[in-house]
């Protein structure tokens, strides 16, 4: 067993105009006191408060806290936040404060970058609105039949959720009005605008003429997002999570270096040794996912694989079996795997050396969600060892990720002594 170490996380900080300082202080609750209740929100309805109640929500994490207010007071923003923190009741309280029951045309568009998220993130909506009877939320994404979407965009509604070509493929078959929509995000907006939405996502927010504030959630700030912000934003907000105890994952991370042919060994000897009852293994290639997958269950492990070629039904079988607790380990890639949430995920294994640095925050985010414990394994040989140093660096995860290697028997995992860094390479001057 691995003595697990208390990681500090990333360190983020908070950037923000002398306005934005003064709405959220408004909030703020005295010096020494602790967490903000969403019972001490104000400008949000009872109906709300109870539905957070009803969802065993009490205290705010650090980004709803910074965010709601932000949200209601009607300004873009950007906000920064590691996954599994909450982002969804950050922008949804705001949405629904805001939306106007009487109309069903819609008023509020939600873009997610994959069908799993949008319906996670549908899900959330409808609960956070289980006590607004006339709030209707409709969940349009690819994969799936295009008439009953239709009916239920024609039936009406306030909150759209969708992918970006989903919505639209309904724009251009004249399914939705957005011409009363005035609130717009995107969530998880550095995934979907890497993933080549970029066009996509411009054509939509110019679609929406009376749009009155754009906000984006992300995990990561890359250049498509700052993009889009210099491009549709005004006076945005800037919000950054910092990874505290109770808002940020709690996640213990170990990197092993390892060899090709021993990979298999290695993860299967950690979750049996480690005890893990729920596993994801993020590979690079679904052919990669498939025959790990088929490895692994000639070990007699209880495992199925999640990759882009699956129908929408087979997807959300697998899920469905997942979050039940009847599949054991879930392979997946990385594109697959976003809107995953699972919140008692024991472990996360990067078999395969993730091929952009915000892929590795986003597969270790799937761990150690609502407020639970969770570990991240980093799988690399000696010829990646350059790769890896640089995605650690570049995350700034080098001095949280952990060097670990098996004992002589191969059967439990000890935290190698390393030196210290020469941070400032002043070996190198001599």
């Amino acid at each position: 067993m691995i003595e697990k170490p208390s990681p500090t996380g990333e360190a983020f900080f908070l950037l923000r105009e002398a306005k934005n300082v003064a709405i959220i202080k408004q909030i703020q609750k005295p010096k020494g006191s602790t967490t903000m209740q969403f019972t001490e929100l104000t400008n949000v309805s009872p109906e709300i408060i109870r539905a957070t109640q009803a969802m065993g929500f009490a205290d705010m994490t650090e980004i709803q806290e910074k965010a709601i207010p932000l949200m209601l007071a009607g300004h873009d923003m950007i906000a920064k936040a590691p996954t599994g923190t909450g982002k969804t009741v950050a922008f949804g309280i705001p949405i629904l404060s805001k939306v106007d029951p009487a109309s069903l045309k819609p008023q509020a568009v939600i873009l997610s970058p994959t069908r799993e998220l949008a319906q996670q993130i549908a899900q959330d909506l409808q609960n956070l609105a289980q006590f607004l009877p006339d709030i209707k939320i409709v969940c349009v994404y690819g994969g799936a039949g295009m008439d009953k979407q239709q009916r239920q965009l024609k039936a009406g509604c306030q909150i759209v959720v969708a992918t970006p070509g989903r919505l639209m493929d309904h724009y251009r078959h004249h399914a939705i009005d957005v011409s009363d929509v005035k609130t717009v995000v995107l969530d998880e907006a550095d995934e979907m605008l890497n993933m080549g939405f970029y066009k996509d996502v411009k054509y939509i927010i110019d679609l929406m003429k009376h749009r009155e504030s754009l906000s984006m959630f992300s995990a990561t700030i890359s250049r498509e997002v700052l993009d889009i912000g210099w491009l549709y934003q005004h006076n945005a907000a800037e919000v950054s999570v910092q990874p505290v105890e109770d808002s940020s994952p709690k996640i213990a991370q170990y990197k092993l270096l390892t060899t090709g042919r021993d990979k298999l060994a290695d993860a299967a000897q950690i979750i049996i040794d480690e005890g893990y009852k729920r596993v994801m293994i993020f590979c690079n290639t679904k052919y990669n996912t498939g025959m790990l997958a088929n490895q692994l269950a000639r070990l007699n492990f209880n495992v199925d694989c999640l990759h882009g070629d699956l129908s929408q039904a087979e997807r959300n079988r697998i899920m469905t079996r997942f979050k039940a607790g009847e599949i054991d380990v879930l392979v997946a890639t990385d594109v697959a795997a976003r809107g995953i949430d699972v919140s008692d995920v024991d472990a996360v294994i990067n078999y395969d050396v993730p091929e952009e640095n915000e892929h590795y925050t986003h597969r270790i985010g799937r761990t150690g969600r609502a407020r639970k414990q969770g570990a991240s394994y980093l799988f690399y040989t000696k010829e990646e060892q350059k790769r890896v140093d640089q995605l650690l660096r570049l995350t700034r995860n080098t001095d949280d990720c952990k060097s670990v290697k098996f004992d002589f028997n191969h059967e439990h995992l000890k935290i190698e002594d390393t030196a210290p860094a020469d941070k400032f390479q002043i070996k190198a001057y001599f």
